[in-house]
């Protein structure tokens, strides 16, 4: 093998591809990412469940493929100051050269390397805007299940239809939902992607120039392409809840206020939350009161109130403080409305001016 490029455009390839690799001692092999000059020079990584592939220009003087270390493959290119940088096979290891400097990084048999699955079949790919799919995923991504006891609430739910993007996702404790608006030639489904898949998405799409991408999926496997990248995702097959039933239509109490009063309200809360994490929300409409307060018997106490449109009854309610603050960086107006339902029952946080997200969440039973 024989391959020139420049750094930039390799760097790029090989810090998206690492954050891909697999981390298990019984496969090595995944640790590793591929380099295989044939029609076109690639870059390619999988931990068997994702895996990507990234087409770097260049020019291939001579064909061929090696698997090397990905974290050493990377910050040796990181090290390398020249901007054109040749790549070669030398008695099975690579070879890289770049004025002045000679690396060579032992390889492992590439015979090894698991083949990238193909996603979508036959099927025809829905073209979506890069920032709009990446900024739907990171809406709601949060509110997924860190465990995949239950896969469907592991899991972000994305559902593409011809005039809208919908992403949500809920751990049963909260639920947080996205909806853009699109237009895409035709109805593209509902995909229920890990939420480990969907954090690496993310750190792909982020990474990349191109302004479209292509999506495509079958029963199994998802794939999204933009200019030379190709990132494979297994998807759930299950089903995500009907959460359009639990979201409450009318509220007993409802208090408007600017969102960073209420995320600095919350960070002072923590403080004196304790391990608990909870902090208790008092809002008294006819006195014109909302507040917040949190006590630890190691720390101490707090009660704080910010300035709010309140209406309604009056309501004393407990809420975990990660559970209410997860969700302020994905609210883009500058206001926010909390509708609460009554005591027991689930609080809704939607932004003024951005009818797009809605956030429920359940509160503390105490």
């Amino acid at each position: 093998m024989r391959f020139t490029t420049t750094k930039k455009k390799i760097l790029n390839a090989s810090i998206i591809s690492e954050h891909i690799t697999g981390r298990k001692e019984s496969l090595p092999i995944l640790s590793c990412i591929l380099l295989d000059a044939g029609k076109e020079f690639s870059v390619r990584a999988t931990n068997l469940e994702a895996g990507i592939e990234i087409c770097v220009p260049g020019d291939i003087e001579e064909k061929g493929s090696v698997a090397v270390s990905s974290s050493v493959f990377s910050q040796t290119l990181r090290s390398i100051s020249g901007e054109k940088i040749v790549f070669k096979t030398e008695g099975g290891n690579l070879v890289i050269e770049s004025r002045g400097t000679r690396t060579l990084i032992k390889a492992v048999p590439h015979e090894e390397f698991p083949l990238l699955p193909s996603a979508g079949g036959d099927k025809k790919g829905i073209s979506l805007s890069r920032e709009m799919l990446m900024r739907c995923i990171q809406s709601v991504s949060y509110a997924a299940s860190a465990s995949m006891i239950r896969p469907e609430l592991g899991s972000v739910y994305i559902s593409i239809k011809t005039s809208r993007l919908v992403c949500a996702a809920t751990d049963s404790f909260r639920l947080a939902e996205k909806i853009m608006k699109t237009k895409v030639a035709h109805d593209g489904g509902e995909i229920l992607i890990p939420l480990k898949h969907a954090g690496e998405l993310i750190y792909v799409l982020e990474r990349l120039s191109d302004e479209e991408v292509s999506l495509l999926a079958d029963d199994s496997q998802l794939a999204v392409i933009a200019g030379g990248a190709r990132f494979i995702s297994r998807i759930i097959e299950g089903t995500f809840p009907n959460y359009q039933e639990i979201i409450p239509k009318a509220f007993t109490t409802e208090a408007t206020v600017l969102k960073n009063d209420f995320a600095e309200m919350l960070r002072k809360a923590r403080v004196f939350s304790g391990n608990d994490q909870h902090v208790g929300l008092h809002l008294y409409p006819k006195r014109k009161i909302f507040s917040a307060t949190a006590q630890s018997p190691d720390v101490g106490e707090m009660s704080d109130s910010i300035d709010a449109a309140i209406s309604g009854e009056d309501i004393d309610i407990n809420f975990h403080i990660g559970y209410l603050s997860d969700c302020i960086s994905s609210i883009s107006s500058d206001s926010i409305v909390l509708g609460f339902s009554g005591a027991g029952k689930p609080l809704v946080i939607r932004g003024v001016s951005d009818a797009s997200f809605t956030y429920l969440v359940m509160p503390l039973n105490r």
